[in-house]
């Protein structure tokens, strides 16, 4: 191959665009044209070399001086404002750097591994380092060139170890990564057939913000529905990993208080929350548009809306089969009620005509029995009269009527006489005997007054009061649901009762009033005792306490000759009262009242004066071994003995 002179290695020379690489002859080994363009100043001063111009240092150190003065006014002018200082740099005009692309991951990306981005690294390392690039130095004529190329090669390298800073930190590459180019459009709508072309993409995009991996796809035609609820699920419930570093976010590094480094903190949460909020309405805008028109979906809800519908018209189908049921039913039930009344009907006619037919032959022969009876009658025979033949006409039916009558026909007059006798008193022994069998039923009624009793009846047990209130408590105890209950109920009264005892009791003895007249008795019993007075006598003879009132002295000396006079008239007074009480002569024990139960009367007496409530429930309370009606009477025999002795003195 020719070697051109005058062309000096520059990267746009044709030879090295056609891929033909330019050998140079020296005393060292051959070395092979590397496939890099010029860029930047280096581009711009090697074609200035090419051309024969060199560029003035002065024009570039003023450059560089302008630059630098540019750089430094920008920065004093954003100070100017409270409300935007520590902003940072929008950098709308500058390019991001592209790390991915400096390690040579740009097929990978967000998807290279840290093992990945470590030997990336390593090898661009070695392959861009400053001492490895000297060869390119040497290929500068100029000493502005050199710089230039010097500056370029280092500036690269430190590219390489940025972009490797940033990408091993896992915070700084989730930031830059959730920075980097990204295609946000929703797909909004799309021919069926093309859905899983559309919307798969939009999925597999979107995935890569998930904090759940792997995540799930979207599937074809043939995938389940358990997958697809599955998928639709996971996207519903989307959690993204994804930062949103504003362009007009604060810098916190530039803050001059921590006021105010709090008062930016609030304002970058603010902006954050937004974006996030902006980022969930996207995903959900994603997801929603892919689930109405997902075919799968469509095809299930058209479905479940068939058997719906199915469901429907079944249910409809089975109504009204029903009701043609129910119909035919009523009519069949029409029909047959109809057909009985039909046969009632006829039944009712052939039994009339029965009746009918009965009467005429009954009719018929009672005329026999007249017609044979006539000529006894008027002869006189036997004591028989009109009245008896009509009592037999009467009294006898068909059957009888015809035997009679042909036990009459083809005898003589006396004959027939006779056999009229004997059938009267046939009638008249029938009638005393059914006298009979009355009077017996209702003699036993008047006796026992109720009718007769069933053997069960009369073994029958009553119901105690303690049974009954077991009764009570075990309906209470075991209400209805309970399996077996009345079996329960039973075994916990523990009287033996038998299940139809019980049943009979709960609608009968449960059922009934209590008795109004005993109702205060019982109260008695219930009620708490009063309190128990000792006796006058004991308390007298222990204590040896008198009475130092004048008034209190004389009523007890009227009661004391009260007492005395009662004491001496008790047994005149028993007398009176055994003579009154049947003419018995000897007097019951109830009615012996001994010294203390008299003492201890009067004493309640003076205790519990007229105005008390129950008075007398509290006296006999107090009296030992008397009832209400003892004491009562015991007092007004002691007031009728004490008026009777003040009315003698």
């Amino acid at each position: 191959m020719a070697v051109h002179e005058n062309f000096r290695l520059i990267t746009y020379s044709q030879e090295i665009l056609d891929g033909q690489p330019i050998f140079a002859s020296s005393n060292c080994l051959p070395i092979k044209a590397l496939k890099l363009e010029a860029a930047g100043h280096a581009f711009h001063s090697a074609a200035l070399k090419l051309l024969g111009f060199e560029e003035d240092k002065t024009d570039v150190d003023n450059t560089d001086k302008k630059t630098v003065d540019n750089k430094e006014q920008t920065y004093f002018a954003s100070s100017d404002s409270y409300g935007s200082k520590g902003k940072k740099k929008s950098g709308a005009g500058e390019k991001q750097q592209d790390h991915y692309a400096l390690l040579g991951l740009s097929h990978l990306r967000y998807l290279a591994t840290e093992e990945q981005i470590r030997k990336s690294y390593r090898e661009t390392a070695l392959r861009y380092h400053p001492d490895k690039q000297a060869a390119l130095l040497l290929a500068e004529e100029t000493e502005v060139a050199k710089l230039a190329k010097k500056d370029e090669i280092e500036s690269h390298f430190k590219s390489i170890q940025e972009a490797y800073e940033l990408l091993i930190d896992p915070v700084k590459r989730r930031l830059y990564d959730s920075t980097d180019e990204f295609d946000d459009e929703i797909p909004t709508d799309c021919a069926p057939q093309n859905f899983f072309k559309v919307f798969g993409p939009a999925f597999m995009r979107n995935g890569r913000w998930s904090v759940s991996q792997p995540v799930p796809y979207l599937g074809d035609e043939n995938t389940s529905l358990k997958e697809v609820d599955n998928f639709y699920n996971f996207w519903y419930s989307f959690k993204s990993w994804r930062e949103f570093p504003h362009a007009d976010e604060f810098d916190l590094e530039q803050a001059e208080s921590r006021d105010h480094k709090r008062w930016m903190e609030r304002q970058n949460a603010k902006l954050t929350e937004k974006a996030r909020k902006e980022e969930n309405a996207r995903i959900r805008t994603l997801v929603g548009n892919a689930y109405k028109r997902d075919p799968r979906i469509l095809r299930r809800k058209e479905e479940e809306r068939a058997e719906k519908q199915k469901k429907k018209e079944a249910k409809f189908l089975a109504k009204r089969l029903q009701d043609e049921e129910a119909a035919r039913i009523a009519e069949e039930e029409k029909h047959r009620k109809e057909e009985e009344e039909r046969l009632a009907a006829e039944a009712s006619l052939l039994q009339k005509k029965a009746k009918e037919k009965d009467k005429k032959l009954l009719r018929k022969e009672r005329n026999r029995l007249r017609t044979l009876s006539g000529p006894s009658l008027s002869q006189h025979l036997l004591d028989l009269s009109e009245d008896d033949v009509e009592s037999l006409c009467m009294s006898f039916g068909i059957e009888q009527m015809r035997s009679l009558c042909e036990n009459m026909e083809g005898k003589v007059v006396l004959e027939q006489a006779k056999v009229l006798r004997d059938a009267r008193r046939f009638k008249k022994d029938l009638e005393d005997k059914k006298d009979e069998k009355t009077e017996q039923q209702n003699g036993f009624v008047r006796a026992n007054g109720t009718g007769p009793l069933s053997s069960s009846e009369k073994k029958e047990k009553p119901w105690g009061k303690e049974e009954i209130e077991l009764l009570r408590k075990g309906m209470l105890k075991y209400p209805k649901g309970t399996s077996r209950r009345w079996e329960v109920i039973s075994e916990y009264i523990g009287t033996e009762r038998s299940v139809e005892e019980i049943l009979k009791a709960t609608k009968t003895v449960l059922l009934q009033k209590p008795d109004s007249s005993k109702a205060f008795d019982s109260f008695l019993e219930k009620r708490k005792p009063a309190q128990s007075i000792a006796s006058p006598l004991s308390t007298r003879e222990e204590e040896g306490v008198s009475t130092s009132l004048g008034s209190e002295s004389s009523a007890a000396a009227r009661m004391d000759n009260l007492e005395d006079s009662s004491g001496k008239n008790t047994n005149n007074q028993n007398s009176v009262n055994s003579v009154t009480e049947n003419g018995d002569s000897s007097t019951s024990e109830q009615d012996v009242w001994s010294a203390v139960q008299e003492r201890a009367l009067v004493q309640a007496l003076k205790t519990f004066p007229k105005e008390t409530s129950q008075r007398w429930e509290r006296v006999s309370a107090a009296v030992p071994g008397k009832n209400v009606n003892q004491c009562k009477k015991k007092f007004s025999l002691l007031k009728e003995n004490f008026r009777n002795k003040k009315n003698a003195v």
